[in-house]
């Protein structure tokens, strides 16, 4: 199997990192580029940086920050926040980001997702869904969780798939910030059903979080954010544990 793949999340709001509770109550983190540094000497294996109001206000998504971040990391690094074109996308990946994540500008025009991986590869293209649980159907949201669709999580997830998304970000909306676990029940449907990469997020609150995830879905990845920029947890303790788990990590 793969190695297991470890990526601390920087949500960013006006040039610095947040981080709140079911994707509300933002509290100050940090700067990012200053924490990507830390990431990346405890041996993250990838980040991704998400400019979470991009869409909300309307703008593209912070490429001077991801210019600054480039020059300061060398690992793989996703950028989101704003991505409505194959224009943004080039602007992004020509400030050195290796990949996007799209979310919103997805669920509005799924095309954009064979736009963008026709002209970058599907390897650039993250989809990300928010996810809640309601009425007992994991839902997806938009908008930075604030507006609920018609879209169902595992099927937007295999039609995404289709339309050549090189990867899934799945955020279970309920968990977000809880530090409570990962949703086992969406994470574990979605890695099922695609074949390709998923990455688990929300509710990452121990290490124990992190090894139940690996052991009881087929999920590729696993993301967390405020264990690891109020520095709960660090990333080179969370990978012994894993192999001493028995998990397969990148040391």
């Amino acid at each position: 199997m793969l190695k297991r793949r470890i990526i601390p999340c920087l949500d960013i709001k006006d040039g610095r990192t947040v981080k709140g509770i079911n994707f509300l109550n933002l509290k100050d983190a940090g700067d990012p580029v200053e924490l990507a540094k830390i990431y990346v000497a405890q041996g993250a294996d990838e980040l991704v940086f998400l400019d979470i109001t991009a869409t909300i206000e309307n703008r593209r998504a912070f490429a001077g920050l991801v210019e600054r971040i480039a020059a300061e990391i060398n690992i793989p690094f996703t950028v989101g926040g704003g991505i409505n074109t194959v224009e943004d996308v080039s602007i992004l990946i020509k400030a050195g980001a290796d990949k996007v994540t799209i979310n919103s500008s997805a669920v509005r025009r799924p095309e954009l997702i064979s736009e963008i991986a026709g002209q970058f590869g599907s390897q650039c293209v993250v989809v990300a869904i928010d996810t809640k649980l309601v009425d007992d159907e994991w839902i997806v949201f938009v908008n930075g969780g604030r507006t609920s669709t018609d879209f169902h999580a595992i099927n937007w997830a295999g039609k995404a798939e289709e339309l050549g998304a090189g990867e899934i970000l799945l955020t279970s909306m309920n968990n977000d910030g809880t530090k409570s676990g990962f949703s086992m029940e969406i994470t574990g449907e979605v890695s099922s059903l695609v074949n390709i990469p998923v990455i688990a997020s929300g509710g990452a609150g121990t290490m124990e979080h992190f090894r139940d995830v690996f052991f009881n879905t087929a999920c590729s990845a696993a993301l967390a954010a405020s264990i690891f920029h109020y520095g709960e947890m660090d990333i080179r303790d969370l990978k012994k544990y894993l192999t001493r788990e028995g998990i397969s990590v990148r040391l």
